[in-house]
């Protein structure tokens, strides 16, 4: 993980984002000491196109169909 001070993400942003965008995940350092006060994410990985587990936490609902059956043996073999 990269870290940068408030100062150089000003002028770095851009070429920050793109970090960012491509799975990198970035700390921000804050006052005199440089302390870590923030991090910036991606939202999804570019290498695997899919979303990261939890995003949609609380916007979206799962339910499964009555007749939906799946031992603990068959779920450990998918592959």
């Amino acid at each position: 993980m990269k870290a940068f001070p408030v100062g150089e993400l000003k002028t770095k942003f851009s070429n920050i984002l793109e970090l960012v965008q491509n799975g990198e995940e970035v700390e921000i350092l804050y006052g005199k000491n440089k302390k870590p006060v923030a991090k910036i994410v991606p939202l999804y990985s570019k290498k695997s196109g899919k979303r990261k587990l939890g995003i949609l936490k609380g916007k979206s609902k799962i339910t499964f169909a009555k007749n939906f059956k799946m031992t603990e043996d068959e779920l450990l073999n998918l592959k």
